[in-house]
Order: C-alpha cells, then sequence, then structure tokens
C-alpha cells in the first residue's frame, strides 16, 4: 500500500489564523498495480473541532480492501471556538477533489467515480460540497479546470440541519454562537439540496445520542424530493460515532492519529502560552487532547454492514 502524506495548499494560500503551523493535507492509500480504479475520499468527523483517528485510516483500508484506491482528507477545524471556521472546510476538501482529479493518472483513479464519505460533522462538510460545489472558488488556475462536484457520497450519522435537531456544537465552531440566519439557512443541508445534488447513500442509528437521525431522514427526503438516487439504512441500536464498529474499531486499530495535527498543535500552544485561554479551558484541552485519546467499547454486528451495504450501492450505481 502506497501512502504519502499531500498538503492541499501552497505556501501563502492557506491563513487560517488558528492552524499553529498546520497545513490541510490528505493522505493517499494506493494499490501498487496499474488498475484504474474506482476513489473514496474519506473525511473523518469530530464536531468541526478535531478531525477523529477513529474515522480515518481504518475506514479508508476497509474500502482499499474492497478495491478503491482511497484518500483521507485532515481539514481546518476549530477546537476553541474562537475564530470561525465559516467556508474554509468546504475549501479543503474542494482543493482536495480537485487535485485528485488532476492527478488521476498518477493515483490511478476514474475522476468519474470519486466518492466522499463522511462521518458527523465530516459528514456535514461532505454535504456542504455536496450541495454547494458551485460556490467554491478555485483560484490556482490549473486546478480550476477540474471539477470539485463529487459523483457520490456517503454520510454516515450525518450533521444535516442547523434547526430543530442541530448539533449544535457542530455549527457554533463553523459559524460562531451569533451566526445570523442567513448563515445558518445555507449550511443547514437539507434546505440547499438540488437535483444537481449528487447521489447519496446515508446511514444512522436509532438511538444516536448525540446527532439525532432526523437529521438523516431530512437529507433524504430532500433527495426524493428533487429526486435523487439515495440510499437510507437506519440500524436499530448504537451511540454517535460508530465508525465501523467492528473488532478492528473496539481494539483501537485506527493507524497513526495523523488527522489530530491541528489539534496537537493547538494544545501545544496553549500550553507554552503562545494563546491566552481560561484556566479552566487550558486545563481541559491539555487533559483531554495531549494525545488520542480512545476509550474502551465492544463490537455492534448490525453496524458492521454498512460498509458492504454502501459499497454494493457504489458499484450498482457506477454501472
Amino acid at each position: 500500500m502506497k501512502k504519502e502524506r499531500v498538503n492541499l495548499w501552497k505556501e501563502g494560500e492557506y491563513n487560517y489564523g488558528l492552524a499553529f503551523g498546520f497545513v490541510p493535507n490528505m493522505v493517499p492509500y494506493l494499490h501498487e498495480d496499474e488498475e484504474v480504479r474506482p476513489c473514496m475520499v474519506v473525511v473523518p468527523g469530530g464536531g468541526y473541532c478535531m478531525v477523529s483517528p477513529t474515522e480515518g485510516e481504518i475506514v479508508a483500508k476497509k474500502f482499499y480492501d474492497f478495491g478503491y484506491n482511497c484518500f483521507v482528507v485532515t481539514y481546518t477545524t476549530n477546537i476553541l471556538f474562537r475564530e470561525p471556521l465559516n467556508d474554509q472546510p468546504m475549501k479543503d476538501l474542494s482543493r482536495a477533489i480537485r487535485m485528485i482529479r488532476c492527478d488521476s493518472e498518477k493515483y490511478r483513479i476514474d475522476p468519474d467515480k470519486l466518492t466522499i464519505i463522511g462521518f458527523s460533522a465530516g459528514s456535514h462538510l461532505c454535504g456542504s460540497v455536496c450541495v454547494h460545489f458551485d460556490d467554491i472558488a478555485e483560484n490556482d488556475s490549473s486546478l480550476a479546470a477540474f471539477s470539485n462536484r463529487p459523483d457520490s457520497a456517503i454520510l454516515s450519522y450525518p450533521v444535516i440541519t442547523s434547526g430543530e435537531y442541530a448539533h449544535r456544537d457542530s455549527f457554533n465552531a463553523l459559524l460562531g454562537n451569533d451566526a445570523d440566519d442567513d448563515k445558518l439557512l445555507y449550511n443547514s443541508l437539507e434546505k440547499q439540496v438540488t437535483e444537481n445534488t449528487p447521489p447519496a447513500f446515508l446511514w444512522h442509528t436509532a438511538t444516536d445520542d448525540l446527532v439525532p437521525v432526523e437529521n438523516s431522514f431530512l437529507y433524504a427526503s430532500a433527495l426524493k424530493k428533487a429526486g435523487v438516487n439515495y440510499a437510507l439504512h437506519v440500524f436499530s441500536a448504537g451511540h454517535h460515532g460508530l465508525s465501523l464498529g467492528n473488532k478492528d474499531w473496539a481494539d483501537h486499530k485506527f493507524g497513526d492519529p495523523y488527522t489530530m495535527e491541528q489539534t496537537f498543535n493547538t494544545v501545544n500552544a496553549v500550553k507554552n502560552n503562545e494563546i491566552e485561554v481560561p484556566d479552566d479551558k487550558k486545563n481541559e484541552l491539555i487533559t483531554m487532547f495531549s494525545e488520542a485519546n480512545y476509550y474502551p467499547d465492544g463490537t455492534y454486528p448490525e453496524i458492521e454492514l454498512w460498509p458492504n451495504l454502501a459499497d454494493r450501492w457504489i458499484k450498482e450505481l457506477y454501472k
């Protein structure tokens, strides 16, 4: 398996104020043969506060085993809730899609079979690019000729709505605590679906304790109304953030937590008093985010089915 980090932005292009040396990037997981394969772009969640390693490499390897060439995107986040992200994560993911298509021969991917797969807030990011791809400008003329519209999306326990069933912290990190109604509407994805929105496979658990299953219902309903191909699977039980829900996941075999780079850099800046934060917030950040902390859990046999279902749906879609 070929794997190397690729920065998404050149020097001088990226200027998020609380990056602390981090540059958004992608890590490819490529088969070392000459076969041209469909592409899977993995976008972990984390409430727009971090990019969770529990939904990164482990997912890429799963779809690698299904025959895809895969990429994990580490995008801009806002763990301090201090500088709203606005459209920066969309710019990061849009740039990744264009770069992959631009280098499709190098990566041996079919540029017309590019799927993005998100988790939680990462699903909101994927969904945002699906509904707003035309709004995301590309200043690099060598990339602007390549489409940033995904061919399909997999949305896992997605953050969708800014309304009644919102995961409020995700929107606070993205837009700030006092976002106006227009921004909230623009980022409430069920309100933005059109006939040009890419097809989507959604899955959720009925008992999700953090992002209510109604988020998936709302997006699926909007896709149906627009006449867009979709699949929706609601599993009977399970908490939020189950990723693959299999034994590797339960055993914390997630790979190197490189998706946490910006978070780790931020914590180090707080430790070194490079940025002033209240003592209680400082202690919380240092205690919880100085390293990747994982908690004991078991397997979820019902949840383990979703990657196979998604793979079958994609292969039928791309026939």
